[in-house]
C-alpha cells in the first residue's frame, strides 16, 4: 500500500476515487433528507389544515342551530377547543370580537399544557378562516392551530434511512479507495517505468528500454520513447565508428606527412619535388575529410539558413554537370544527361547544387572505368523529380536503409571517402521539404532520386543533348 500511493500521481488519483464515493454518498443522503423533509412539511401542513377545517366546521354548526351568536353556546365549545390544543377568537362580520377561549375561561397554559399531553407540538402561525352559512359570512375564526408532529415511527424510519446512507458512503468510500489504487497502480506503473527507463538512458545507459506498453496514449509514449532510445543508441554506434574512421583517416596522414618531415630535418631524405609532392597530397587529403565535416555542420543548419528564391533547377542541374564533366571524362565515365526544359523551384542555388555535386562525385567515387552515369530531371505532379543513375558496383542490401545515415560508412567504401556526402544531400533536400531516395541491385548499379516541390509548371519536357 506504502508503494502505491508513493507517487504523487498515484495518492491523488486513488484519492479522487475515494472522494468522488463519498461524495456521490453524500449527496444521495442529501437529496434522500431533502426529500424526506419535504413529504414531511407536506404531512404537516396537512394536519394542521384538518384541525383548521375541523375548527370551523365546528362554529359554523353551532351558528347553524340559532342562527346567531350565543356566548353561553360558544363556551361549552371550549373544552373541545381546548383538547385540540388550538386557540381561537371568533369575530362577527364587522369585525368586532364576539367570543375567545379567555372568555372561558381557558388559560394559554391550560393550552400548552394539553399540548404536551398530546405530543401535538408548538403553535403554528395566526390564520384568519372565514364562517359562511348559506353563502353569506356570518364571522371570521382567528386561530392558531399547533404544528403537529412527526410521528416516532416516521422518524425511525428516517433515522434508519440515514443510518444506512452514512454505512452506504463508507462502504462506497472504501470501495472507491481500493478501486482507485487498483486504477492508480495500473495507470501510473507504465509511467514509473517511462521515468525510470529516461533516467537511465539519460545515465548513459543505451540499452534501457521500456518493456510495459499498454494500449491507450501512455502505450504510444512508451513506444515513441523506445524509438527514440533506439536511434539513440543508432547514433553513439555510428558516431562511434565514425569518430574511429576519421581518426583513423586522420592518423594516416598525419604520420606519413610527420616521418617524411622528421626524415626532412634528419637529413635521411631531401627535400626533393617528389618528397614535397608527396606532402602536398597528404595536406590535401587532410583538407578533403575537414570539408566534409564542415558541409555535414552546414547541412545541420540548412533549414535555418536557406535563401530561397525561384529558379530553374533545369538551368541549375545543366551547369553543374558542365562543372564535373571534364572530372568524368578524365576518370573514363561516360556522363549523359535527359533534362527537361524548364522544371521550377524555389529554393537555394547554392545548397541546391550541393545535392547534385555530392550526387555526381558519389558516382565519381564507385563508378569504374568505362562505366556510365545518367541524370534524368523530370515533372511529376507538384514534384520535381531530379535521378542519378550510374553502372557501379551497386550497394549492399544490407547497407541500403542506412547509406543517408549520418556517420554511417559502408565496410565496402573506398578509403578517400568520408561517407558523409550522401548525410548532406538527404539533409538539404529535408531542409527544402523534398526528399533523397536510394534503389540498387549489387552488380547492376544505383539510383538516387531527389524529389522537391515545384514552383509552377513549365512547357512540355524535353530532352536536352548529351554532353
Amino acid at each position: 500500500m506504502r508503494e502505491l500511493l508513493r507517487g504523487r500521481f498515484a495518492r491523488r488519483l486513488a484519492l479522487a476515487f475515494a472522494f468522488l464515493g463519498i461524495g456521490a454518498a453524500a449527496l444521495t443522503a442529501v437529496l434522500v433528507n431533502a426529500a424526506f423533509g419535504d413529504r414531511f412539511d407536506t404531512y404537516l401542513a396537512k394536519q394542521q389544515q384538518v384541525r383548521q377545517q375541523q375548527l370551523v366546521a365546528l362554529f359554523t354548526a353551532e351558528y347553524t342551530q340559532d342562527h346567531a351568536w350565543r356566548p353561553e353556546s360558544l363556551n361549552e365549545l371550549a373544552p373541545t377547543v381546548t383538547m385540540t390544543g388550538s386557540q381561537a377568537e371568533l369575530r362577527g362580520p364587522a369585525g368586532q370580537h364576539v367570543w375567545s377561549l379567555a372568555d372561558a375561561k381557558v388559560s394559554p397554559a391550560t393550552l400548552a399544557m394539553h399540548r404536551d399531553m398530546m405530543g401535538i407540538g408548538d403553535l403554528g402561525p395566526a390564520r384568519e378562516l372565514p364562517i359562511t352559512v348559506d353563502g353569506k359570512r356570518v364571522g371570521t375564526l382567528d386561530v392558531r392551530v399547533p404544528q403537529g408532529q412527526i410521528p416516532a415511527v416516521d422518524q425511525d424510519f428516517r433515522s434508519d434511512v440515514n443510518q444506512l446512507l452514512l454505512a452506504g458512503g463508507v462502504t462506497a468510500g472504501l470501495v472507491a479507495l481500493v478501486v482507485g489504487l487498483y486504477t492508480a497502480r495500473r495507470a501510473t506503473a507504465p509511467i514509473a517505468e517511462l521515468t525510470q527507463a529516461a533516467g537511465d538512458l539519460a545515465a548513459g545507459q543505451r540499452d534501457r528500454r521500456v518493456t510495459s506498453i499498454p494500449d491507450n496514449e501512455i502505450g504510444q509514449l512508451a513506444t515513441a520513447f523506445n524509438t527514440m532510445a533506439d536511434r539513440v543508441e543508432k547514433e553513439d554506434e555510428l558516431r562511434r565508428a565514425f569518430a574511429a574512421d576519421v581518426a583513423h583517416e586522420l592518423r594516416t596522414p598525419l604520420a606519413i606527412l610527420r616521418s617524411e618531415l622528421e626524415a626532412v630535418q634528419d637529413g635521411v631524405r631531401d627535400p626533393t619535388p617528389k618528397v614535397i609532392t608527396s606532402l602536398h597530397d597528404e595536406t590535401l587529403r587532410l583538407g578533403r575529410l575537414i570539408a566534409d565535416l564542415e558541409a555535414l555542420a552546414s547541412a545541420d543548419a540548412a533549414a535555418f539558413t536557406l535563401e530561397r528564391q525561384p529558379l530553374s533547377l533545369t538551368d541549375l542541374v545543366h551547369d553543374t554537370v558542365d562543372d564535373l564533366h571534364a572530372r568524368f571524362a578524365e576518370a573514363g565515365i561516360a556522363l549523359h544527361t535527359d533534362l527537361a526544359s524548364e522544371v521550377r523551384v524555389n529554393g537555394d542555388s547554392v545548397r541546391l547544387r550541393q545535392i547534385v555535386t555530392n550526387q555526381l562525385t558519389n558516382a565519381l567515387k564507385f563508378v569504374p572505368h568505362g562505366g556510365t552515369a545518367t541524370v534524368t530531371l523530370c515533372q511529376a505532379g507538384d514534384w520535381a523529380e531530379l535521378r542519378v543513375a550510374d553502372t557501379g558496383p551497386g550497394i549492399p542490401a544490407e547497407d541500403l536503409p542506412r547509406i543517408f545515415d549520418r556517420f554511417f560508412r559502408s565496410r565496402t567504401a573506398r578509403a578517400d571517402g568520408s561517407g558523409i556526402g550522401l548525410a548532406v544531400a538527404a539533409e538539404l533536400a529535408a531542409a527544402h521539404g523534398g526528399t533523397l531516395t536510394a534503389d540498387s541491385t549489387p552488380g547492376h548499379g544505383a539510383t538516387f532520386t531527389t524529389r522537391l516541390p515545384v514552383l509552377g509548371s513549365g512547357p512540355e519536357p524535353a530532352g536536352r543533348a548529351a554532353v
